[in-house]
């Protein structure tokens, strides 16, 4: 599982005394002991591995919208920073899908559900987000869902 190999790569980038790698480790598994105290008290909660990779994701935007403000501010040492942690968290992520393979997913769930228009844009973002949630960048996705239904 997803936990257990962050959590066993932390303990071997200790072990190699490498400071930015276990930093950035250790922010990883803080990132989900929050996320596992939030669900504590909910109703539903999601399978492990897809926690994981959600909190893994929303750390992922954030480190790609911190580097594009450090450096539109000039400030590339905090940008470089941003990066090296982006690399450690990518690592944890599925491999991304490509634009040409979310145009394909895209053009087929818009096939499948019969989708015309832009009224039916959140049936078919709600559809890709259940079958590619993980694999698809949603901001990037959500551009290409309303270049193919307008």
């Amino acid at each position: 599982m997803l936990r257990e190999k962050i959590q066993a790569e932390t303990v071997t980038a200790m072990k190699a005394k490498d400071k930015e790698r276990t930093a950035a480790l250790r922010l990883i598994g803080a990132k989900i002991k929050d996320r596992d105290i939030e669900l504590r008290t909910s109703d539903k909660k999601p399978e492990d591995n897809e926690l994981v990779t959600d909190v893994l994701m929303k750390m992922a935007k954030q480190r790609r919208e911190s580097i594009e403000m450090y450096e539109g501010g000039g400030r590339q040492e905090l940008a470089d920073k941003e990066k090296a942690e982006l690399a450690v968290i990518e690592e944890f992520l599925p491999k991304q899908m490509s634009e040409d393979e979310t145009r394909a997913a895209i053009a087929a769930i818009k096939g499948e559900i019969g989708a015309e228009g832009m009224k039916d844009m959140g049936r078919l973002m709600g559809e890709l987000k259940s079958r590619h949630g993980a694999s698809l960048d949603m901001s990037k996705a959500s551009g290409l869902v309303k270049e193919a239904l307008s």
